[in-house]
């Protein structure tokens, strides 16, 4: 039911964190706000393959 899907950073591209989600409840892409350590900065991270 719950897939394992990658969090990257938009603006250094680097896939930093993984996570789950229900494909079932959230279709959309998830976008959470975490700490890249290569920006050193917090970014909106988005969801990738």
């Amino acid at each position: 039911m719950r897939d394992i899907i990658a969090l990257a950073c938009p603006e250094c591209k680097r896939r930093n964190y993984s996570t789950t989600k229900n494909k079932k409840k959230t279709t959309e892409r998830l976008e959470m706000s975490k700490y890249c350590r290569f920006c050193r900065k917090h970014t909106a991270h988005k969801e990738t393959k």
